[in-house]
This record gives C-alpha cells, structure tokens and sequence, in this order.
C-alpha cells in the first residue's frame, strides 16, 4: 500500500468542537462513494476518539492519521457497510 494517500475530498473542522467534527465527518462520508478517501482536518482533542470510533462502527477505515501540534489530519477510506 502506499503511503501517501490522494485525497477525494477535504472536510474543515478547525474550531468546532464536540460532537461536530464526527457529525460532519459522518454527513460527509455518507454523500461519498464507496473507495473515495475524505480527508478531515481537526483541533478538537475528543476528534481522535470519536473519528476513530466512528470509523470502527461504520466499516470505514482510517489510512493514516497524523498529529501536528493540536492538529489532527486523518484521512479515511469509504468503506461498503457505510
């Protein structure tokens, strides 16, 4: 697999905060096709959790996940199940 991933979409969640950025995260995955990978920018601490979570319960699957200070860039494979 490789390590850099491109990117379908970019989902700006910077200065939202519990629970918006999963909530998002999960309107936005839920309008993508199955394959496409949506990037999601955010500096809520309980993202991570939540993102995760969200990725585990939905069938989606996180490629890679990289913390830049308080911001965190995930990107996520649209999985079949969600």
């Amino acid at each position: 697999m490789p390590a850099d991933f491109k990117a379908d979409k970019t989902l700006d969640c910077i200065g939202l905060y519990c629970p918006e950025p999963v909530f998002q995260t999960r309107m936005e995955l839920d309008k993508m096709a199955t394959g496409e990978i949506l990037e999601v920018i955010a500096d809520d601490l309980a993202a991570e959790e939540d993102i995760k979570n969200l990725a585990k319960w939905t069938g989606h699957e996180i490629l890679k996940l990289k913390k830049d200070g308080n911001v965190l860039h995930f990107l996520i494979k649209k999985g079949k199940g969600g």
